[in-house]
């Protein structure tokens, strides 16, 4: 089971759309999820490596740079609403087989 961390800037409506997109996709990827946090980006700088996978906003991706060097896989989305971009980019970084 992956546990999923998204943030947005506030983490409060947007980040709330992107947990209802990555539910869907990795429903539909078959890919059993035990939690999906939404938060703030400050919170989610801060807890990434607690987490199996974090999405955030593209224009956000750079504020990781420490988690990930850290191990923490996090994608940058264009379209945070976007299942389908969410189901891409786990796939073209071959998540979808970690955790299957």
């Amino acid at each position: 089971m992956v546990k999923i961390l998204v943030a947005c800037a506030n983490g409060a409506g947007s980040s709330l759309m992107m947990k209802m997109a990555a539910d869907k996709a990795f429903k539909q990827l078959g890919i059993p999820v035990s939690e999906i946090h939404h938060c703030a980006l400050a919170e989610g700088v801060s807890s990434a490596n607690q987490f199996d996978l974090v999405f955030v906003a593209q224009n956000f991706l750079n504020m990781y740079d420490d988690a990930v060097k850290r191990g923490a896989k996090v994608i940058g989305l264009r379209n945070i609403m976007s299942d389908k971009e969410i189901m891409e980019k786990v796939q073209e970084a071959g998540y979808d087989k970690l955790f299957k």
